[in-house]
């Protein structure tokens, strides 16, 4: 059973740590052929932070870093535009060109029908990358204001060779005081490439693992960053991420929730959408919603987890967890963006076997 600490006692519910970029969205259109774009921000972990904010109403903070330049300042008040806190971002000197610090952009086109979603991230020398121990006053936010939940994952490990050294320093000080932690595996190949490849993310992730209360992935993430034996939970075969899941929860006790999104690719617009959690020996599947029609899939899976954690910290069951995480990440993929433009309300209708009719 996992223990919150009292709200009272905290100033924040949830707290993520990752890189935060400003996402170039060309619409309808394709990057390559683009003469506008659309902007937001958004990062893989800073979007479970937002969507507890907007969506669920929690208090939410994110530590992160920016050049300090206009688009540095422009995601900043995207970020201040969603509500979180913004307190522990890293400002860093501009030099004028970007060669010692950059802001990342990541340009991501929805993809439609047979042609799946484009990314194209410019990540390279950015300020967040450079993070390193000892840059951020981790007793200062959880041993003086008080954090309930923590978050980060695979991707904000996997910028540099000093980022690991920073998630497992603020998963240590989030453990020393009390802090519920969770991290999701996210793993990415073209991150670990320059820094050691496959090998380098398991020996990183085995590690942060640790530390960690609530571990988030898909199959392949549990595979390529924890040398779990390889399946195809493409085909929404919940038997094998409990089979899984039953001998990496072995190897690592201090795991009290386990969860999964469980998704069928019929194309860029028609998913399988589904979830599944594991608590106390228990697994425990959402409601499948086949044919679920996709408009922008980006951020599906952060707000699975956003979910996820808001039913963790309001009711401490992965059953009622696993089914607001699947709900809110299905709604997620119907607007535009990166992070979640869901209501609470909204989600709680699909949740309850709400339809589409329209409210007036």
């Amino acid at each position: 059973m996992l223990k919150y600490k009292d709200a009272s006692a905290c100033r924040f519910d949830i707290v993520s740590l990752g890189e935060v970029m400003l996402r170039l969205d060309p619409g309808a259109s394709r990057i390559h052929t683009a003469r506008t774009f659309n902007v937001w921000e958004g990062g893989g972990e800073y979007n479970v932070a937002r969507g507890l904010r907007r969506c669920f109403g929690l208090r939410a903070g994110v530590v992160t870093a920016f050049a300090d330049n206009p688009v540095g300042r422009l995601v900043e008040d995207f970020i201040l535009q969603g509500g979180v806190d913004t307190s522990f971002i890293k400002w860093m000197p501009f030099d004028g060109t970007g060669r010692t610090v950059r802001n990342g952009l990541n340009f991501t086109e929805r993809g439609f029908g047979i042609r799946g979603a484009v990314g194209c991230s410019d990540r390279g020398n950015t300020a967040v990358s450079q993070l390193k121990a000892n840059d951020i006053d981790w007793e200062e936010l959880f041993g003086k204001y008080g954090v309930r939940h923590f978050h980060t994952g695979g991707i904000f490990a996997a910028l540099s060779d000093t980022t690991p050294g920073v998630t497992i320093e603020a998963l240590k000080c989030a453990k020393k005081y009390g802090t519920i932690t969770s991290y999701d595996l996210n793993y990415r190949p073209s991150l670990w490439k320059s820094i050691g490849g496959k090998a380098r993310a398991q020996e990183v992730n085995k590690e942060i693992a640790r530390y960690v209360d609530v571990m988030i992935g898909n199959e392949e993430d549990f595979s390529a960053c924890l040398g779990m034996a390889e399946n195809d939970l493409n085909n929404i075969d919940a038997s094998k991420f409990e089979n899984m899941i039953s001998e990496v929860v072995k190897l690592y006790p201090n795991f009290q929730v386990v969860a999964t999104t469980l998704r069928q690719v019929i194309s860029a617009s028609v998913n399988d959408w589904a979830a599944i959690a594991w608590q106390d020996g228990k697994f425990f599947k959402s409601v499948e919603r086949k044919g679920l029609e996709i408009f922008d899939r980006v951020g599906g899976g952060d707000s699975f987890a956003s979910g996820l954690i808001y039913g963790l910290l309001n009711f401490g069951d992965a059953g009622i967890a696993v089914e607001y995480g699947a709900a809110h990440g299905a709604l997620a993929m119907t607007t535009p963006g990166d992070t979640s433009m869901a209501t609470k309300a909204e989600v709680e209708k699909l949740i309850g076997g709400g339809s589409a009719r329209v409210d007036r």
